[in-house]
Formats: C-alpha cells, sequence, structure tokens
C-alpha cells in the first residue's frame, strides 16, 4: 500500500490520514489510486462502524496536484477520454465516502480546498480545527470543478450559497464554516483529534443497523420523492424494530444500563 495514504483501524474506528505533508496533501495519481484502495476496503469490512478522514500536516487537502493530478489538463497530453475516464475513477472516492454503510467523518486539520473541499462534503460529518481555512479554489485554476462538490456543497449550505462560494472563490475561516452549517464545530487545534475521536467511539457504539438505515434514509432522501422516502422509511424503520439490537435498546432502557449492540 502506498505511504500517500495511511491507514489505521482501532476497534470499530479507523482513521485514514492523507500523507503527503510536504505538497499540502494535494491529490497525484499515487494518493488517487491508494485513496480508491483504502476506502473500498473500509466499505467491505463489516468490522468498521465510522470512519476518520484526515490529513498529516499543516493540510487537510489543498485540492489537486497541478503537476500530477487525476483530471490531467494542461500537463497532460493523452487523449481528452483517457483523462475523463481516469478522473471518474479517482472521483469514486467520494462516492465511497457519500454512500459506503459506515458513518464518515471530516477531520479538516487544516488548508481544505478545491477537491479538497469536495471530500470534506462527501463526508457524512465535519469539524475543523480553528485555524482551518477553506476554498472552493476551482475558478481560481479555470476550472469547474471535481469529486462532487457542486452536488454536496448545496445539500449542505444551500444553493445559493454554494454558487457564491464556487463562482467568487475567496478563502473563509472555520468559523464561517461553523456558521454556515459546513462543519458541526470549529474547535482548538490541539483538540480536533480528540472531539472526532470522541464522535466517531460514541457512533461506533450505537445500533450499527440502525446507524447504516438512518444513513441509506438520508441519502435515499436526496432522489425520491417524499411519498417514495416514507415507504423505504416504513420498511427500514420496521426491520430495525425486529432485531436482536432493538430489543437490547429497550432492555437496556428498562433495565438503566449501557446498551451492547451486536449488529443483529
Amino acid at each position: 500500500m502506498s505511504d500517500t495514504v495511511l491507514y489505521e483501524a482501532d476497534g470499530p474506528v479507523a482513521t485514514v490520514t492523507l500523507n503527503r505533508p510536504e505538497n499540502m496533501n494535494t491529490m497525484n495519481n499515487e494518493l488517487l489510486a491508494a485513496a480508491v484502495d483504502v476506502f473500498e476496503r473500509i466499505a467491505s469490512d463489516d468490522a468498521i462502524r465510522a470512519v476518520i478522514f484526515t490529513g498529516n500536516g499543516r493540510a487537510f487537502c489543498a485540492g489537486g496536484d497541478l503537476g500530477g493530478g487525476a483530471g490531467g489538463g494542461v500537463f497532460d497530453d493523452s487523449p481528452v477520454q483517457h483523462q475523463i475516464d481516469r478522473l471518474r475513477r479517482a472521483m469514486r472516492t467520494s462516492q465511497l465516502l457519500h454512500e459506503m454503510p459506515k458513518v464518515t467523518i471530516a477531520a479538516i486539520n487544516g488548508a481544505c480546498a478545491g477537491a479538497g473541499l469536495s471530500w470534506a462534503c462527501a463526508c457524512d460529518l465535519r469539524y475543523a480545527a480553528a485555524s482551518a481555512k477553506f476554498n472552493t479554489a476551482f475558478l481560481s485554476a479555470g476550472v469547474s470543478g471535481d469529486f462532487g462538490g457542486t452536488w454536496t456543497l448545496p445539500r449542505i449550505v444551500g444553493a445559493s450559497k454554494a454558487r457564491e462560494l464556487y463562482m467568487l472563490s475567496e478563502r473563509f475561516t472555520a468559523d464561517e464554516a461553523e456558521r454556515l452549517g459546513l462543519v458541526a464545530r470549529a474547535v482548538p487545534d490541539d483538540e480536533l483529534m480528540t472531539t472526532v475521536r470522541g464522535v466517531a467511539e460514541k457512533l461506533s457504539k450505537s445500533a450499527p443497523l440502525a446507524l447504516q438505515r438512518i444513513k441509506a434514509n438520508f441519502n435515499d432522501s436526496e432522489r425520491v420523492s417524499f411519498s417514495e422516502a416514507l415507504d423505504l422509511e416504513a420498511d427500514r424503520h420496521t426491520r430495525c424494530s425486529l432485531t436482536e439490537d432493538a430489543t437490547e435498546a429497550a432492555n437496556a432502557f428498562m433495565e438503566k444500563r449501557e446498551p451492547q449492540f451486536k449488529g443483529k
């Protein structure tokens, strides 16, 4: 496995760390291939319930490496369709973060720009260090944007604000990101990982089948009518209520103790 993306599992919590600190964790082809491999591995690992996604050094991810990114462009003379196909394969990372049956949490430790911001937006939850800086950055680079940001960001901050952030391409702070609802919380730099690990551990101890179906409900709500959403909620809620975990939750409540969920 490439050392550009580090992976560690601690029980049901996995941590993925981008590891090109000298390049602000920008995306090159090696890092992107490693990220696809890591996220596919996590998505298929039933033991993992929560994923922390962060960066090493002073950046979460500052976007694409203009000299070695997946998107090709001015420094790539390969056929256009080849560049498109390669980029789309790399963008599977955003799809995995958004769709895998685990809770994905971005711990934004520093600069978060361009496709790096798109990656953060693909996660279920986002927390930021107080010193983190954000920027869509695409227009400044003369490109239109990738890794799903134009789909995820409007759903997080609203359509009008998302367009402003993309079209004006101005930097904004962690406090502003919190005000917009882009991040759940901005915390002191030295408290970021402790805060995020606490959230991940709490989620990892919750009823996993219910948590997976909550995420599925939200994902389905992005594509179905209200009536269809009600049908899906009714089906999943009923099936959850018939699990051993639901019985354990009820027993634990009555006995005034913490439940022990088994994912059954």
